[in-house]
């Protein structure tokens, strides 16, 4: 992706990075946790929101950067330890989720008047809120964050993101957390909390989720209840079963081809995105269950196995020409 600025403006890949950040949220608890969620766009708009109402009544932009992801993942915690310490089950969590997500749409489509004021900072309706101050450099306030510097500082963060989660995955809290996600009645005979490790897993998501909405904001200096959207909520779970669920890479891989789809498709208006999104959705989930990137590695996989067992076969002594001459000799006596 750091070649990528070569042949695509970094305008589009940096929304693809965004994208790639919101995919991997939903992946990390969808996939690992075992949490389906339907919601995974109230949180990015929340982070979105956050940063531009911050930014406005701070007028810095790296304390906003920071309440965008601690504000997300706060209300993450809060709303999923309803969910999960009232016992529901996945149906209902992922209905409970989509409500939510939706009751923040409406919501936010009906503040326009002059009451739905946060300090300075006024709500807008539909109309979002605008002219809100972006990233800039910590040591050079005059010096913005924006094109390339926002591309490879998404870019940046993404891989952050990546290593983070990764690591997570590999510590203790993380084995516990894919021991939930396979059986929740043996990790519960086994001492674990079940409902508080759900709880910090969806926390988790809510943060990336919120990071994901603060770079949005930056990327496109306006936000706007769309954010919340029932069609936002839906990409992301697009995004996560064509890359593959159960994996890191492959929600970031879903999202950018998807993303750059969307993108291509919006050029013309032949066709409508609903209606293609639509049909690879249902290719996906026919041809390629998994999702793109667990059959990409499979094979990967396969390939190397069968380079190793050719080299390990042509690796084993034969007899030389020395020997055969000793062993003609020895017979010969």
């Amino acid at each position: 992706m750091a070649l990528l600025p070569l042949g695509v403006d970094t305008f589009t890949l940096t929304v693809l990075c965004i994208y790639a950040l919101l995919g991997l949220s939903l992946g990390f608890i969808w996939g690992f946790g075992g949490i389906l969620c339907f919601g995974q766009a109230a949180f990015f708009g929340l982070g979105a929101y956050a940063y531009a109402i911050a930014a406005i009544n701070f007028g810095t932009p790296w304390a906003p950067f920071f309440i965008a992801i601690i504000f997300p993942a706060l209300i993450a915690a809060v709303f999923g330890g309803m969910l999960f310490f009232g016992r529901l089950n996945d149906v209902y969590l992922a209905v409970l989720t989509l409500v939510f997500t939706l009751i923040l749409y409406k919501f936010m489509n009906v503040t326009a008047g002059e009451n739905y004021i946060i300090g300075k900072a006024r709500l807008g309706g539909y109309n979002g809120i605008p002219g809100f101050e972006t990233l800039s450099l910590p040591w050079d306030p005059s010096e913005y964050i924006y094109g390339d510097s926002l591309f490879y500082f998404s870019l940046s963060l993404l891989l952050l993101v990546f290593l983070g989660l990764r690591w997570l995955l590999k510590s203790p809290f993380g084995r516990v957390m894919i021991g939930v996600r396979e059986n929740e009645l043996r990790a519960e005979l086994m001492g674990y909390d079940v409902r508080l490790i759900k709880t910090a897993v969806f926390a988790i998501g809510g943060g990336v989720a919120g990071l994901a909405g603060c770079l949005y904001a930056n990327w496109a200096e306006i936000v706007t209840p769309n954010l919340f959207s029932l069609g936002q909520s839906a990409e992301v779970i697009i995004w996560v079963i064509v890359g593959g669920a159960g994996t890191l890479f492959g929600p970031i891989l879903g999202a950018a081809i998807m993303g750059y789809m969307k993108f291509l498709l919006g050029q013309q208006s032949l066709i409508d995105n609903t209606l293609v999104m639509g049909a690879v959705l249902v290719l996906a989930v026919l041809l390629l269950p998994r999702g793109i990137f667990p059959v990409i590695a499979d094979r990967f996989t396969r390939k190397t196995g069968r380079e190793r067992t050719t080299r390990s076969r042509s690796s084993r002594k034969r007899p030389t020409r020395k020997r055969h001459r000793r062993r003609e000799g020895s017979n010969e006596q």
